[in-house]
Formats: C-alpha cells, sequence, structure tokens
C-alpha cells in the first residue's frame, strides 16, 4: 500500500490507498506496470459539498471518456437535486408544492428518503427544510437569541415537517402541508455517490473509489488480489486527528457531524434538525456509517446524530452495518461487526 496521503475532507478522508496500478482491470495489465499515476481525474464541488474522483486504466482515452461521463451524471443529478440552483426539480418542487411528471431519479430518491424515515420512526426526514429556514432567518437578525428561536416559532415550522405528507408518484410529487419544503442534502450525496460508481462499473472498471461527499469503493477483483482502503475518520474539532481507521472494500461510508455546518456565531446550532423535536443539537459530536450502499450512509448517519444508541444499535444489527459515535466527551463507541458493546468508550 501507498504511504498514507493527508484527508482532504473535514470529516472523512481516504488516509491510505492502494498502490494505482491494482485499479487496473487485471485482464488489461501489461507485464509491467508503466506509472502509479491516476490517467484522469477530477475535483470540485458537488451538491455543497467537495468531491473528486480518480480513475486508474490502462487507456487514457478510455479512462478520459469514464470520467467525462461520471462528471455529465453528477451534473445531471445535480439539477434535480440541488436546491441552489434555479432550474433544479427540486426548487420547482419546493416553489409549486408539486411537481408533474417528475423525474426518474427524483421519484426513485423520494422513495429511498421514505424508506429511511419509516425505518427510524421519522428521524430521517426530508421536509426538514423549513426548520432550516426557520433557524437561518433567526440568526440573520442582530442580536439573536443564542438559544436560537423560540418554541412558539419552532412548533409553527414543525407543523410544516412530516415525511408522511410527501405524496411521490409516477404522475405526480406534491407536499400536502402549506409551506412545506425538501431539502435531500442528506441523502443526495450518498445517491450521486452510488450513481456514479454503478456507471463506472458498467464502463468495465472492476476496481474504483469515489469520493462525492460521501466514499463508496468498487472491488469485483478476486479475493487476495487486491488490498481494502482504508478510511480515517476525524476528530471533529480536529481534522488533524484520526480516531478510526476504517477498511472498505465493496461497501461505502459516511460521516454527519454538526461541526460542518454551524448556524450561529458561536457554533451551538447545526445543519442537523430532529425532525421530531425542531432541535438543531445532535447528541453526538459526529456519526459515522458502513453500509453496502452510500444512500444507505448518507441517510443514516444523519438519523443516527438525533437517535439514541439503543435505539441505533438494533438497525445496525439488522442491515449488517458498522457505525462510530463521537460522544460530547470526547470517547468513541463503536456499534457493528466486530466492534465492542454499544455501552463501551474509547477515549480519544
Amino acid at each position: 500500500m501507498n504511504p498514507p496521503v493527508r484527508a482532504r475532507r473535514r470529516f472523512l478522508g481516504i488516509t491510505a490507498a492502494v498502490s494505482a496500478w491494482a485499479l487496473v482491470p487485471a485482464s488489461l495489465r501489461p507485464a509491467r506496470a508503466a506509472s502509479a499515476t491516476p490517467t484522469a481525474q477530477w475535483r470540485g464541488v458537488a451538491l455543497g459539498a467537495d468531491a473528486e474522483l480518480r480513475l486508474y486504466h490502462p487507456d487514457p482515452r478510455a479512462a478520459r471518456r469514464l470520467l467525462d461521463q461520471a462528471l455529465a451524471e453528477v451534473q445531471r443529478l445535480e439539477k434535480l437535486f440541488s436546491l441552489y440552483r434555479p432550474d433544479s426539480a427540486l426548487v420547482a418542487l419546493n416553489r409549486q408544492g408539486h411537481l408533474d411528471q417528475p423525474p426518474a431519479d427524483l421519484l426513485r430518491l423520494l422513495s429511498e428518503s421514505a424508506h429511511y424515515s419509516r425505518l427510524t420512526d421519522g428521524a430521517f426526514d426530508p421536509s426538514v427544510q423549513a426548520l432550516w429556514q426557520v433557524y437561518v432567518d433567526h440568526f440573520a437578525r442582530p442580536g439573536a437569541a443564542p438559544d436560537g428561536p423560540d418554541a412558539a416559532t419552532l412548533q409553527a415550522a414543525l407543523a410544516r415537517v412530516d415525511h408522511r405528507a410527501i405524496q411521490a408518484g409516477p404522475a405526480r410529487i406534491a407536499l400536502l402541508r402549506p409551506g412545506m419544503a425538501l431539502t435531500l442534502n442528506g441523502i443526495a450525496q450518498g445517491y450521486i455517490t452510488d450513481r456514479v460508481t454503478e456507471l463506472l462499473r458498467a464502463g468495465g472498471l472492476d476496481r474504483a473509489l469515489v469520493d462525492l461527499g460521501e466514499i463508496r469503493g468498487l472491488d469485483r477483483s478476486a479475493p487476495g488480489q487486491s488490498a481494502p482502503w482504508r478510511v480515517g475518520l476525524a476528530q471533529p474539532q480536529d481534522a488533524e486527528r484520526i480516531h478510526t481507521t476504517v477498511e472498505i472494500r465493496n461497501q461505502a461510508i459516511a460521516t454527519s457531524s454538526g461541526y460542518g455546518t454551524p448556524l450561529d456565531p458561536a457554533g451551538r446550532h447545526s445543519h442537523l434538525f430532529d425532525p421530531r423535536t425542531g432541535r438543531a443539537q445532535p447528541r453526538y459530536r459526529s456519526v459515522s456509517v458502513a453500509a453496502p450502499s452510500a444512500t444507505t450512509a448518507d441517510a443514516l448517519s444523519t438519523a443516527f446524530s438525533h437517535m439514541p444508541l439503543d435505539a441505533t444499535a438494533p438497525l445496525v444489527r439488522q442491515l449488517g452495518l458498522r457505525a462510530w459515535f463521537v460522544l460530547a466527551d470526547g470517547s468513541v463507541t463503536a456499534q457493528g461487526r466486530d466492534a465492542p458493546s454499544a455501552k463501551s468508550k474509547d477515549r480519544i
């Protein structure tokens, strides 16, 4: 394996990578490796998060073609899911309260969202955009109360938050409560990561690593022919400190942390809202989830941020996940395969 490289993202980064040559499909390797340098790479922003694609292929033209296809897919999906593009399908849905003949990917992602909302008893809910607006408006005012919006304001916003009031079908998506608005930021990055990974696999890559806000590894090599990727989970208050190193192969990993997007100058309130209470102060400093898909990892790291450990543990076991919770005192609790009990803590 190559020496560790510096984590690019604040909470989640590749701390070590297999040799670039190992990413080349075995059937395409010549007798000797000519270079361990990516034949095509891109760094940019997708849905507001740092993103990176690195492709390794013996044919630079094939690598460039796959990279162009991947970037086109990112742009296509961002045009559907973005809250900041005035021409996005999501902005149109929020503005009108309905969307006729919705794009298939938007419908599919809302179906996925509904699944995770039911699975977590509403801890994951894409209709929390109303809470975002309330908090942003509150802290934009001079002399805003540091405790956040008052109870009456929060209750008025919560009347517009309910995943069960999203009606989605092939002919029409409708928001059934006046003033409702959706955000897909807690799941869309994972969904896009999955779609790009599938595109690269369909394009013939046996082994790839995709980082589009969440990280997913693809590996179709025979057992023992390749090493797993190692992903470092950073301490939320000190990105230079890695509290856990996780190995992934055909898995994805996502991290949610309130330290990523504070809403107030003191950093007490974050973009991670509890859909049931309106609270913007997560239980944990950060939550990381490793799952078979980036969509799952993204949605559940978001939901777990407001769920007690005795509620997350059954889901981790049921779905075969791994999860890491950085608690308020800086200790780490791990759940899932090869993890200690949910009550155990490892000081970092």
